[in-house]
C-alpha cells in the first residue's frame, strides 16, 4: 500500500503526500460555481446598496485569503506559496445568478485544484453573508474544478468548458 502518491502510508494511516521528488513546475487550476437569488438582490449588488457595502470586493478579498489558508482548512493539503489568485464574478440577469470564477497559480511540486475550490466557494459564501438580510433563499449550486495545467497528469479541461 505504500505508494508516493497517496495519503496513505504503508501502515494503513492518512499522511500528507511526499512531493520530495517531484519536479517544480508551473501550475494552474481553475475553479467555478453560481449563487442562485432573486432577481432583487442581484439589481442591489448592481446599484452597490446593500448595508454591508461592495459585495464584490469584500467576496473577492475573502476568496483570495481562502485560497492562501487553504492548508489551514483541509486536511492533509500542503501548504503553498501561490504566485497568483484572481476571483471574477460576473451576474446574469436572465438566469438571477452571479458566476464566481477562481484560479490560482504557482510555480512548485503539486497542484493548485483544492486552493481554486476554496477560493471560489469561500468567496461565495461570503456573498451570500452579505445579502442573506434580503435574500435568505439563495443557494450556492455547481462547484467544481474546469480547469488545471501542468503537473505530471498534464493539462485538464472539463468537458462543458472545452
Amino acid at each position: 500500500m505504500s505508494c508516493s502518491l497517496t495519503h496513505v502510508d504503508a501502515k494503513g494511516q492518512a499522511n500528507m503526500v511526499d512531493v520530495t521528488k517531484k519536479k517544480p513546475s508551473h501550475r494552474m487550476a481553475v475553479a467555478t460555481c453560481f449563487v442562485q437569488m432573486q432577481p432583487q438582490t442581484l439589481a442591489l449588488i448592481d446599484a452597490n446598496q446593500l448595508a454591508k457595502g461592495d459585495v464584490f470586493a469584500v467576496a473577492r478579498i475573502a476568496g483570495i485569503q481562502a485560497a492562501k489558508r487553504c492548508a489551514d482548512l483541509i486536511p492533509l493539503c500542503h501548504p503553498l506559496m501561490l504566485s497568483h489568485i484572481d476571483i471574477a464574478f460576473k451576474a446574469d440577469h436572465q438566469t438571477s445568478r452571479v458566476y464566481i470564477t477562481a484560479r490560482c497559480q504557482l510555480t512548485g511540486a503539486t497542484g493548485v485544484e483544492m486552493e481554486a475550490l476554496t477560493a471560489a466557494s469561500i468567496a461565495a459564501v461570503t456573498l451570500f453573508d452579505m445579502c442573506k438580510a434580503v435574500d435568505p433563499g439563495m443557494q450556492i449550486e455547481g462547484l467544481m474544478v474546469v480547469e488545471k495545467q501542468g503537473g505530471k497528469s498534464g493539462d485538464w479541461q472539463h468537458r462543458s468548458h472545452t
